[in-house]
């Protein structure tokens, strides 16, 4: 499949699960812009890298997700956008009754509010085209839950909603909206946490992962970058024209259970 002439605009994505999105869009023929709250040279190369690899146009720019002036000027900023991909989002865990109400909001802003902020502002322009696909990458939390992660499993739920919400609005237009829900994906900020876990709990590395880190995950594997960049790829694609306000769970058999 090709998505030669489209623009893809993925928020969070110098690095993990939005990386590997850019990099399977591009490879797919998309324009790519990639997002982060930071402004570096290194921001700056990933883009390079990733336009020299594949021939596509690939751009980075700044803007914070956890404002909504931000996340809209993105959307203006990028001139085009085709297919939004709503990766953006942090993580906390803490019980209810001792959850920082800082770190609530600012959970709920990056992980539930920036996908309504992008996706107001690409919509017209996705009318204006003619054509149109929203990608939010939710979460197994986004249709389960798990205790002391009460700020993400709520916005996560909401992206969801969100996402549904978006489908049926734009459900006679060239327009799909839908949500990708991950399991435990390996990514490198979940590859440095392997070392220290082995030592916490005296295991190998295979029995930490299949054990502790997989607990939920039935497939015992984790899910790669590559992996939901391709399930991206293949809802922006022409075969999924009829797959919209639904979810895509790539979790191992987790909310199977």
């Amino acid at each position: 499949m090709t998505l030669a002439g489209k623009t893809a605009i993925i928020t969070g994505s110098n690095s993990g699960i939005g990386l590997g999105v850019a990099w399977e869009m591009a490879r797919a023929g998309a324009d790519v812009v990639l997002n982060s709250f930071t402004d570096t040279p290194e921001d700056h190369a990933i883009a390079d890298a990733i336009s020299k690899e594949t021939g596509t146009t690939a751009r980075y720019i700044q803007a914070d997700m956890s404002k909504g002036d931000q996340c809209r000027a993105l959307i203006t900023k990028a001139g085009r956008c085709d297919i939004l991909v709503n990766n953006a989002g942090i993580q906390h865990v803490a019980p209810v009754d001792e959850f920082p109400e800082g770190k609530w909001d600012a959970i709920i802003a990056i992980n539930l509010s920036s996908n309504f902020h992008t996706t107001a502002a690409a919509l017209p322009m996705m009318r204006k085209a003619g054509w149109g696909r929203v990608i939010n990458i939710a979460s197994a939390h986004g249709l389960t839950a798990s205790p002391f992660k009460s700020a993400y499993v709520a916005a996560k739920h909401g992206v969801v909603g969100l996402t549904k919400t978006t489908a049926l609005e734009t459900a006679q237009e060239p327009i799909t909206a839908n949500a990708i829900c991950p399991g435990y994906v390996l990514t490198p900020l979940v590859e440095a946490q392997i070392p220290d876990t082995m030592k916490e709990y005296d295991m190998s590395r295979e029995d930490v992962i299949k054990n502790v880190m997989l607990t939920r995950q039935p497939s015992k594997e984790f899910a790669t970058v590559e992996q939901l960049g391709g399930t991206a790829v293949f809802l922006a694609s022409d075969a999924a024209a009829q797959i919209t306000g639904t979810t895509i769970s790539v979790d191992g058999g987790w909310t199977a259970l």
